[in-house]
């Protein structure tokens, strides 16, 4: 059900979400915000724009453990915010990078850390 409301607030109707088209339920910035707020996944993004990275230097740059960082990795590349490369050696050698949609997420990031070194202090 999708509540929609009249434009002074007042009045609420309920609408069943298969009557809606999905353009009109659809939020870019609620599936954006979804995407990053999963734990780890904005220190994988941020980690990656120095450059295409290994499994193993992921895990030790970003720092969570491997069965986690397996999940959001599987979880950016299903969204195209990354792309995996699996290189034909011995043993075979898996890398990760942004695509250009992550690689856009840098203007984010960058807003984050400039936000969080004008409003808080170290240790909060």
């Amino acid at each position: 059900m999708q509540n929609w409301y009249n434009t002074d607030m007042s009045t609420t109707i309920t609408i069943p979400e298969e009557t809606i088209p999905e353009e009109q339920t659809f939020c870019a910035a609620a599936e954006a915000i979804s995407i990053l707020q999963e734990k780890w996944s904005l220190f994988i993004i941020r980690s990656l724009l120095n450059g295409p990275q290994g499994f193993n230097g992921l895990s030790r740059s970003v720092g969570c453990n491997q069965a986690t960082l397996a999940q959001r990795l599987e979880r950016l590349e299903e969204v195209g915010i990354l792309k995996k490369t699996i290189h034909s050696t011995m043993p075979p050698r898996t890398s990760y990078e942004l695509t250009e949609a992550g690689v856009a997420l840098q203007v984010v990031v960058e807003a984050i850390d400039s936000w969080g070194r004008q409003y808080l202090k170290p240790g909060h």
